[in-house]
């Protein structure tokens, strides 16, 4: 999870999350280059009264400077498209779990199973034990095992919500009457926080998320424990 002071982004859980922090980093680097290049010609004019005639009116110049930003461009799209595509694909998910958002909390449904479901409210503050954080712990994790192709249904009950969890890289907005579909596998065991990212009424900030990745044969014990207290 993020940490106070933090610049860059959280550690990836999931490859789709590798793929986008690989991504950003390529995006930078030419960001990088291109402020430093920029800068250098500022300073070199601002700094010399010298004026090179060849080019003030130079064809060679104006081609490279055409089709150099195109290049750069190219070279930013082909990842770019290549981690949307990524995002999208949805082969053959080992669980589906409907999530809704409600003002202002989540409520899960594990769609494979006949009766596993429940509601998940953010823990007050005067109620965490030692170690919980606050606005972001719930009384219920979703949770999910790992190294498992997990599609999550996404729909909203009233209004526009969003269900987000950085560390897995999913983002999927949850919109009235509509029914919106992501998908994302847990590569390691470990439990990972999301807040809404839609503004969506007074206590917006006040819905976390919280994933739990566990392995699959904690995953059963736990689903029958739920099924049994169903």
């Amino acid at each position: 999870m993020a940490h106070p002071t933090q610049l860059g982004f959280q550690d990836a859980a999931s490859p789709v999350m590798e793929e986008l922090l690989h991504f950003h980093d390529h995006a930078l680097m030419i960001v990088f280059l291109i402020s430093t290049l920029v800068l250098y010609i500022i300073v070199a004019m601002v700094s010399t009264k010298l004026t090179n005639k060849y080019i003030l009116d130079s064809q060679e110049i104006e081609i490279v400077w055409t089709i150099l930003p195109a290049v750069i461009l190219v070279l930013i799209a082909l990842p770019s498209l290549r981690i949307l595509y990524l995002m999208d694909e949805i082969n053959d998910p080992h669980l589906t779990i409907k999530a809704m958002g409600h003002q202002w909390y989540w409520s899960y449904e594990y769609t494979d199973y006949e009766n596993l479901g429940f509601d998940s409210y953010m823990v007050p503050t005067q109620d965490l034990t030692p170690g919980q954080f606050r606005l972001l712990e719930t009384d219920h994790r979703m949770v999910v095992p790992m190294e498992s192709p997990i599609r999550v249904l996404v729909s909203a009950e009233d209004v526009l919500h969003s269900w987000t969890v950085p560390s897995l890289g999913v983002k999927m907005d949850a919109v009235p009457g509509r029914l919106n579909q992501t998908a994302f596998i847990a590569s390691r065991p470990g439990v990972f926080y999301g807040q809404c990212s839609e503004i969506c009424g007074a206590n917006h900030s006040f819905m976390p998320i919280v994933v739990e990745a566990v392995p699959l044969e904690h995953f059963e014990n736990w689903s029958s424990l739920m099924l049994e207290d169903a």
